[in-house]
């Protein structure tokens, strides 16, 4: 009996140490695959099975050069471009390169017929080895490898998108915002950030065109938007445009300047101020009148000089008035200024009077400045009247 115990302890012992290992060695893998696809792993996995790779493609050139050209080595040195690190790729052009040089020996000379070895095929794989090195050269330079560059581009549109959304109004209250950056790129140099403030009485808005547009313009935006959401709220409303102007001036960038327009409503009593600093002026339609009023603030551009004072326009949204804020790109182009510009964008809205405003910042943009090489932003704030809230509904 004290032998069979002695066995079964044994045999556990085995067990559980066996269970040890694989249990460190799943660990290992899993940590491995998660850091290879963050790009903070060791690169050994994609190097390896691209090394397999280069043997296969040679020995099936050569035993069948009309289906497998020997040009067919830039495959695995594309793939090594995106992969690798300049290190390890040169090892893959090595052994690139030897393949070369035994298909060449077993072909013969590309004199004596198609499919062989030629010197446009050695030419073709040494420039793409060539762009691969650059490419992987960029990257470790940039400390981005590829598995994360178009993750981290994805977030960074999602972030100013997340940043621009607009927080919700109590009942009564319609908004909307519309942006189309130029191109049909993913990334604008305008952008809204928002808040309500004073308890959730007041809606502070911010609409702000970097210099620039398009992708150019898409990492300063960014980089405002998050510094505007933190002065947003944090400092009175007659302090916001100031502290945003000398933290461009800080910046010290090339071409550091910015439009910004600066909303400040009472949700209570509907009245509003407005700053400016070098905005197109807003817009408001007056319910009784059924007429379109410029509300012009007056004030320099973001990050031009130190000092600068922004001086606001008052005004009130009654039931059934309507305001919009926009950027230069809705209203401005080389062959149109910004009067008939704003007469066009009107005389858009004024379509939408009667139904309501729900939806209708997607499709102005659409109808005034639909193929206009430059970003556009609208945002739309009304404040519906019984009329209006039937009509929506």
């Amino acid at each position: 009996m004290a032998a069979g115990r002695e066995r079964r302890t044994a045999a556990e012992t085995f067990m559980a140490r066996l269970r040890m290992h694989w249990h460190r060695v799943r660990v290992g893998l899993r940590r491995s695959a998660v850091d290879y696809f963050r790009g903070d792993g060791s690169d050994w996995v994609a190097l390896a099975g691209l090394l397999v790779t280069v043997p296969l493609i040679c020995s099936a050139t050569m035993a069948n050069s009309v289906w497998f050209s020997p040009a067919a080595l830039v495959l695995p040195i594309v793939a090594g471009g995106l992969l690798l690190r300049p290190a390890s790729l040169l090892g893959l052009y090595a052994a690139a390169a030897t393949a070369l040089i035994v298909e060449s020996v077993q072909l013969g000379p590309y004199t004596e017929g198609p499919s062989r070895v030629t010197p446009g095929v050695v030419l073709v794989v040494a420039a793409c080895g060539f762009f691969g090195l650059l490419i992987a050269q960029f990257r470790s330079r940039v400390g981005v490898p590829w598995r994360r560059g178009g993750t981290m581009l994805f977030d960074l549109r999602e972030r100013i998108r997340v940043q621009s959304k607009l927080p919700q109004l109590p009942h009564g209250w319609h908004r909307e915002m519309a942006l189309r950056p130029a191109g049909g790129q993913s990334f604008s140099g305008d952008f809204v950030v928002a808040a309500r403030t004073n308890g959730g009485r007041t809606l502070e808005a911010v609409l702000t065109d970097v210099s620039g547009k398009g992708m150019d313009a898409g990492s300063r935006a960014l980089l405002l938007s998050g510094a505007f959401g933190g002065l947003l709220g944090s400092l009175p409303p007659h302090a916001f445009l100031p502290a945003a102007n000398g933290y461009l001036l800080r910046q010290d960038w090339d071409e550091g300047f910015a439009t910004s327009i600066h909303l400040v409503l009472d949700l209570d009593s509907g009245d509003y101020e407005l700053y400016s600093a070098g905005h197109p002026p807003g817009l408001q339609l007056s319910a009784g009148s059924g007429r379109w009023e410029e509300k012009a603030a007056e004030g320099p551009l973001l990050g031009v000089y130190d000092g600068a004072q922004f001086d606001p326009v008052k005004g009130s949204l009654r039931p059934g008035d309507v305001l919009m804020l926009f950027t230069d790109g809705l209203v401005e182009t080389s062959d149109r200024d910004i009067v008939e510009g704003i007469d066009r964008l009107t005389g858009e809205a004024d379509r939408y009077v009667a139904g309501g405003f729900h939806g209708a910042a997607w499709h102005l943009i659409e109808a005034v400045a639909k193929d206009v090489n430059d970003d556009r932003a609208l945002l739309l704030i009304s404040r519906e009247g019984p009329t209006t809230t039937a009509a929506a509904r």
